[in-house]
């Protein structure tokens, strides 16, 4: 499953994580939407509260991209943020 994480970090502060992970650990939230399944950590989940996190394959690159409704603004290329 989808491991997604926030760390310290990056050009704004904060950046996204993203692993494939076998299992949740003892302290993660699982999120399953339409047979996806993904977990995040419990300091993660307050600075993803709302978020949408969406994956595109497009010419140019195939990413995890997430909308954030905390983010007060973020890097260029999307991937770090600041609350």
């Amino acid at each position: 499953m989808l491991r997604v994480a926030v760390d310290g970090g990056g050009c704004s502060g904060f950046q996204y994580r993203f692993d494939l992970v076998e299992s949740a650990e003892a302290d993660d939230l699982t999120i399953e939407h339409e047979g996806a399944s993904a977990v995040v950590d419990s300091i993660s989940l307050d600075l993803l509260r709302g978020s949408l996190i969406d994956f595109a394959d497009e010419l140019a690159a195939a990413e995890f991209r997430v909308r954030n409704p905390n983010a007060k603004s973020s890097c260029g290329c999307g991937v770090s943020f600041s609350i």
